[in-house]
């Protein structure tokens, strides 16, 4: 299949969508609402089809930084679209839906970036799908975690109450924070005790640094919950230690598969 005209069309679509929600971000439309649902299925879709084509190869599965980016856009924007039908989370799309497009676009115009691999059993690809839940339910809350930064930047600004009309009551976008939290901490959990189960060598298999970088990231999200649960924290305290495991889990998996893929040309 063709990974160019879905690739594309997706790309389109994205942008629109998020242009489209951001024109109503002050004032609500239900008809305009509808429309940008209807239209980030067929987005999602294409955008699906574009990852398959990308990954599955008649040689191997490729794995590159590249295409397991667009993979985890692709299944954040599932599920930011799917939990929006029950939950106030429509402006994610502002934000979400660029990046997917981003890498949607990065994807198509590095085609020399393949990491083709045939000997990814059951096993490692049930790894690869834990990681792949863990970083979507954590990006969705870091993204809330910055909705929220923003939400309470607005309170110390008067002129900014349409805005803050526009979003979910506080309460509500701390309290859906956390069950991200928790999600993406379990998906985390399993993805790093599968992991551990098929590692070989850690050295020979570059992966030093990307698994202690993603150790640090597991214990900022089990500190930040425990705090919340024992101590109560909430806030600017939450939001500071959802960025610092976020930024700690991108730069352990990206930062180690650019450096390696990108500058160091190794498999």
């Amino acid at each position: 299949m063709n990974v160019l005209i879905p690739g594309v069309i997706s790309i389109l679509l994205y942008i629109g969508i998020a242009v489209a929600q951001g024109v109503t971000l002050k004032k609500p439309d239900s008809i305009i609402r509808a429309c940008v649902l209807g239209t980030g299925v067929l987005a999602i879709v294409l955008h699906g089809l574009a990852v398959y084509s990308d990954i599955v190869r008649p040689l191997g599965t490729n794995i590159s930084i590249f295409a397991m980016a667009s993979l985890i856009t692709w299944a954040v924007a599932v599920s930011v679209l799917m939990s929006s039908l029950k939950k106030p989370l429509d402006n994610l799309f502002i934000v979400l839906f660029p990046l997917a497009a981003l890498s949607i676009g990065l994807s198509l115009l590095n085609p020399e970036a393949n990491l083709l691999r045939d000997d990814l059993g059951g096993f490692i690809f049930s790894h690869i799908l834990l990681s792949i839940l863990a970083y979507s339910f954590l990006t969705i809350a870091a993204f809330q975690a910055l909705i929220l930064l923003y939400a309470n930047n607005q309170l110390k600004h008067p002129g900014s109450i349409a805005i803050l009309r526009a979003l979910p009551p506080l309460q509500t976008l701390e309290a859906l924070l956390f069950e991200l939290l928790w999600l993406g901490l379990i998906f985390l959990t399993l993805s790093i005790a599968s992991g551990f189960m098929f590692m070989e060598d850690m050295f020979a298999q570059h992966l030093v640094h990307h698994t202690i970088i993603t150790l640090a990231a597991w214990v900022v999200f089990i500190v930040l919950l425990w705090g919340r649960h024992m101590l109560g924290w909430r806030g600017a305290t939450a939001i500071k230690w959802t960025l610092a495991g976020f930024l700690l889990l991108l730069l352990g998996y990206f930062g180690s598969k650019l450096v390696l893929e990108v500058f160091l040309r190794r498999l």
